[in-house]
């Protein structure tokens, strides 16, 4: 195994992870549990924000590590194993079940942060490393998100084909896939901690608090990719947090989700060395941009698809499929690009993941908003399910493109 390879490899378990809990939980609490639509919202957005403003803070421990890092990961990862588990195996009788659900969300999401704000500031600094060369830094993050899409398609398909069985038996099934998934985490941390180039250290990395705000702060160029970043990742959390509901109550064809869920992350691993190979020849942002435009343009008319559209639902996972390999290859690296060879990368990558985070948290509020114009799960969706789902999310993605655009300059002259 190349060192790149056993540095990407954690990505496949982190995805197989994270893909059910923003797709698969908000359904399975509310149709097979009977949690309902707006006790969930509420209890994904609580969960979502109290996870969204600890990232900062485990930014910084990361940062100040003096060799505990390999603790550090061990630990997380026992954690995220257990709280993953309990997600799908309630103890608490249903009174408790909304308690019981922000519990293992806030463990799941903390155990989650530790391991990936670690692993995508490991990606920044590998070495060696020569003032983060952009070829390098796309290398890494095509195997790492290469990794993950392998992890999000095995969580695409077995877990939607478990939410398919019999009640009694989804428990079960999940538990089991929630052991496999501990297994390969493992392993992937192994390879990791043992087999991938080494963390490359700064003389930064023990800043305190106040120094390491200020850094960030008075970097321009990170200041200017951080709303066109979080706007876009709104545009792709509201359509991860209703994508079951619609295809069960809007399309009306649930024995299909696996599919359609499998064609998108395929075509986005297709797509994902084409958009790595462009961003060298073209550059990063300019390549980025273009991803947008290809899913406003291919994603946009979902809203306007009803009943039995199957077909032409799968070709819309197609064409945005290919696009979300440059939203998840090339953000990760301009973000990389734009910070200083002497600095310290866990804390950058706290605020990068805290935005991440709050907008998956107020995706979550899109469903008190759904049941407030009388949607209720297993009933056929209306309009109001298909606007929210398609139409809201291009246009955040298309203001975030329009903000990318207008800070291009900032960031060629900070990265060449």
């Amino acid at each position: 195994m190349t060192g790149y390879a056993a540095y990407g490899l954690l990505g496949m378990p982190l995805a197989m992870s994270a893909l059910p809990v923003y797709v698969q939980v908000p359904a399975y609490y509310t149709t097979q549990l009977g949690l309902t639509l707006t006790s969930t919202g509420w209890v994904l957005f609580l969960a979502r924000l109290i996870d969204t403003f600890q990232d900062p803070l485990l930014g910084l421990w990361i940062d100040r590590l003096r060799g505990g890092l390999h603790r550090w990961l061990i630990v997380a990862a026992i954690g995220l194993s257990a709280a993953f588990l309990g997600l799908w195996l309630p103890l608490v009788a249903t009174s408790y079940l909304a308690l019981w659900l922000g519990l293992m969300l806030i463990l799941t999401y903390t155990a989650h942060s530790m391991i990936n704000i670690a692993y995508l500031s490991w990606g920044a600094k590998l070495q060696p490393i020569k003032k983060n060369n952009a070829s390098m830094l796309l290398g890494a993050a095509a195997w790492r998100e290469g990794a993950g899409l392998m992890g999000v398609i095995i969580a695409s398909v077995i877990p939607s084909i478990i939410m398919l069985k019999p009640r009694e038996q989804i428990a079960a099934a999940m538990g089991w896939y929630s052991l496999a998934f501990a297994g390969l985490l493992m392993l992937a941390m192994i390879a990791l901690l043992y087999g991938s180039p080494k963390w490359q250290r700064t003389a930064t990395a023990h800043t305190h608090g106040h120094a390491a705000w200020s850094v960030l702060t008075g970097n321009l160029a990170f200041r200017r990719l951080l709303a066109p970043y979080f706007l876009n990742a709104i545009s792709v959390a509201i359509p991860a947090t209703l994508v079951l509901f619609f295809i069960r109550d809007r399309l009306q064809v649930p024995n299909q989700t696996g599919l359609f869920l499998a064609v998108y992350f395929i075509a986005a691993a297709i797509g994902l060395p084409m958009w790595v190979a462009l961003a060298k020849r073209f550059g990063v942002a300019r390549c980025w941009g273009l991803g947008m435009l290809l899913a406003i343009l291919a994603f946009f008319s979902a809203a306007l698809l009803t009943a039995g559209d199957s077909e032409k639902y799968l070709a819309v996972c197609i064409a945005a499929g290919l696009a979300l390999g440059a939203d998840l290859a090339l953000p990760p690296v301009l973000l990389a690009q734009v910070i200083a060879a002497d600095e310290a990368a866990a804390a950058y990558y706290g605020i990068w993941t805290l935005l991440g985070k709050l907008a998956l948290a107020l995706s979550g509020l899109a469903l008190p908003f759904l049941a407030y114009f009388g949607y209720q799960p297993g009933q056929a969706g209306g309009a109001v399910l298909g606007w929210t789902y398609a139409a809201v999310p291009c246009a955040c993605k298309f203001i975030a493109l329009l903000l990318l655009i207008a800070s291009h300059r900032s960031f060629s002259k900070t990265t060449k």
